[in-house]
């Protein structure tokens, strides 16, 4: 069984060894990065540590951030932006207490986003807000997932974030074939050496079943694609720049959120 006691050593030494790599880069972006991570690491497992309440916590704080961060993306306005986030709030707070009402909850939370604008009577932008903010409502919803699977969410967090680090190393250095037209710097090579690093953390402690393995292997470069879509689509690079050297959280967790959904819905 996977608890947060088990990961500190994992995740401590995980923090050690970037920090050397990064500090003999001497890469500022890289530097700055990991300055992030070290105060975020702690913070995340403190709030697993916690149990549910601070997993809500954490899951609705992450929510919101992305929501606004997203909704900036694709040029939504506040009311738009403030009702996904209640949206994926509901959406937390119901897998918490009543996760058999959740699928209902989400459906609810793309109906309120779409009635946005239909009340405002937008003729002109209506279509793009509905279609972008249900979207919105469906891709952040998976944060939910946090909760139910506690620190096995944690886990995974830490199983894709190795498999990213590996396969921005990896890739270039192995060369091969682009692995998508979406993002085209990274390549088969780094996304599959990249998996094998997730699945090994997974199994370093204990938690390896192939629903997870599935879902580091696949969810999390199929996040980090399904946000380079977005991003492409709108001409935009980074989706915030509140994180010194590393965008907005979206970039930083768009790998989790599609491995999250997989997570859920396979176990």
């Amino acid at each position: 069984m996977i608890t947060v006691e088990s990961l500190v050593p994992l995740l401590g030494g995980a923090l050690a060894l970037g920090g050397a790599a990064v500090a003999l880069t001497r890469r500022r972006e890289l530097i700055l990065r990991w300055c992030i991570w070290a105060v975020a690491v702690p913070l995340v497992a403190a709030l697993f540590w916690v149990g549910d309440p601070g997993t809500a916590v954490l899951a609705i704080s992450a929510g919101w951030i992305a929501a606004f961060e997203y909704g900036a993306l694709v040029g939504l306005g506040r009311m738009d932006k403030i009702v996904m986030a209640l949206a994926v709030t509901a959406v937390v707070l119901t897998t918490w207490w009543d996760p058999e009402q959740t699928f209902r909850v989400v459906g609810a939370g793309m109906l309120a986003v779409a009635a946005v604008p239909i009340i405002a009577g937008d003729a002109t932008h209506g279509l793009r807000r509905v279609s972008a903010g249900t979207l919105g409502v469906a891709w952040l919803s998976p944060l939910a997932g946090m909760v139910p699977l506690g620190p096995t969410a944690l886990a995974l967090f830490a199983a894709v974030s190795m498999a990213d680090v590996v396969a921005f190393f990896a890739g270039p250095r192995l060369g091969g074939p682009a692995l998508s037209p979406l993002s085209p710097a990274k390549r088969w090579s780094g996304a599959l050496v990249g998996a094998a690093a997730g699945v090994g953390v997974l199994g370093a402690v204990h938690g390896l079943t192939w629903q997870l393995g599935v879902a580091v292997a696949i969810g999390g470069p199929a996040g980090d694609l399904f946000e380079s879509m977005i991003k492409r689509g709108v001409q935009t690079k980074d989706s915030g720049t509140w994180l010194a050297g590393a965008g907005g959280l979206l970039d930083r967790i768009d790998s989790l959120l599609i491995a999250l959904a997989l997570a859920v819905l396979l176990t």
